[in-house]
């Protein structure tokens, strides 16, 4: 399963998918995340708790998880950027966002469930890890 931002960010601030995330995380034995998406969640947690220190969150819930972190490498890059003239804003209703083609491109990449909030991602060919 890969993880986006939204799901990460999610089960941090406590929000009301958390337990549902955390259970579909620990029953995978395959998470994996862009370094892109690490990078961002790390970002969002920062803003949303004012402090710097808040990027040790998302290092110890992916290291608590076992989640393996996949390169940014020429590939990715264009992968991502593929998945942007698809279903990026401006191009398509699902509105992706740099972050979010990332973690498309990923799951679509190793054939493997998204675990994501949200609606942009329904609007998407990715299979989602959930379903609300």
């Amino acid at each position: 399963m890969v993880l986006d931002t939204s799901a990460i960010v999610a089960v941090l601030c406590a929000e009301p998918e958390r337990e549902i995330f955390m259970e579909a995380m620990a029953a995978d034995p395959l998470l994996l995340l862009s370094a892109a998406t690490w990078y961002e969640a790390s970002v969002v947690m920062v803003a949303k708790k004012a402090s710097p220190r808040a990027a040790e969150l998302v290092d110890s819930l992916i290291d608590s998880l076992s989640v393996g972190v996949a390169p940014l490498d020429r590939e990715a890059a264009a992968d991502a950027r593929a998945a942007y003239y698809r279903f990026g804003r401006g191009y398509h209703s699902a509105g992706l966002n740099l972050g979010d083609c990332f973690s498309y491109s990923l799951a679509k990449a190793h054939n493997q469930p998204l675990l994501f909030k949200g609606e942009d991602f329904r609007k998407t060919d990715v299979v989602p890890a959930w379903r609300p």
